[in-house]
């Protein structure tokens, strides 16, 4: 092997490379805030709704998680202006993000749906609660608790896959890599240190998502710990004061 490895007209691009991540990290946050809501209603609908909605819910599931990710992308960016609908690559690259990613929080969400004991949701609504604050306030909340790391790893997954959007020429950190490639033929190089910043974002990602739920559902963790401890304390001295009048009658 005679390949001598040159990082100085690759590192010499270090601007471009930070500009390509921060694209990079735009998108994944926008399709993460949009395609979070997307899976929510999805999820919502999929569990809670009539049976046409559970239906269109499952179609779009399905249609998502079958295809790839690339059709979906030259779909809304090379099939839309067909019908008359304009998108610059940007706006493609978010919608298509955001679809993919929606129909994998729908099912990941439902899962946490479905994961809400019966029992709550029957005392929520002998409460007399609305179907909606049934919703929002017994079963979304704790069902983002129980599946927020695999929806958190979902997040980084499609961070990764934003990699694809270069194929429709918006310049995130696989696009800018391929140019700084073709301009001074040191690929090794290129895609070294690209692997490397993702590598370095997705741990970025996985840092600050476990910071916010440390941050979001330690409140709910300390107040159910508070809760049970103060039964326990209740409970405590009543079965102390059944048991003393049976052990002084036993004495006797």
């Amino acid at each position: 092997m005679n390949y001598q490895f040159e990082w100085t007209p690759v590192l010499s691009q270090l601007d471009r490379f930070a500009d390509g991540a921060a694209m990079t990290l735009a998108l994944s946050f926008g399709s993460i805030l949009l395609g979070t809501l997307v899976g929510t209603a999805g999820a919502i609908a999929a569990a809670f709704g009539g049976p046409w909605l559970q239906r269109a819910a499952r179609v779009y599931v399905e249609a998502i998680r079958n295809t790839p990710f690339l059709i979906q992308l030259f779909i809304i960016f090379f099939g839309l202006p067909t019908v008359g609908l304009q998108i610059d690559a940007i706006t493609a690259a978010v919608i298509a993000m955001t679809v993919n990613l929606g129909a994998y929080s729908t099912e990941i969400i439902r899962a946490g749906l479905q994961a809400v004991h019966r029992s709550q949701l029957e005392a929520a609504a002998a409460l007399g609660m609305t179907r909606w604050q049934l919703i929002r306030h017994v079963a979304l909340v704790p069902a983002f608790e129980k599946v927020y790391p695999a929806l958190t790893s979902q997040f980084t997954l499609m961070m990764l896959t934003s990699s694809v959007v270069s194929a429709i020429s918006v310049e995130e950190l696989t696009a800018v890599a391929s140019q700084i490639d073709s301009q001074t033929f040191r690929t090794f190089e290129s895609y070294i240190l690209v692997m490397f910043i993702y590598i370095g974002l997705a741990l970025l990602l996985r840092a600050a998502f476990a910071l916010i739920g440390n941050l979001v559902f330690r409140r709910r963790r300390v107040v159910a710990r508070a809760r049970k401890i103060a039964r326990t304390a209740r409970v405590a001295p009543l079965a102390h004061a059944e048991l003393t009048p049976a052990v002084a009658g036993s004495a006797k």
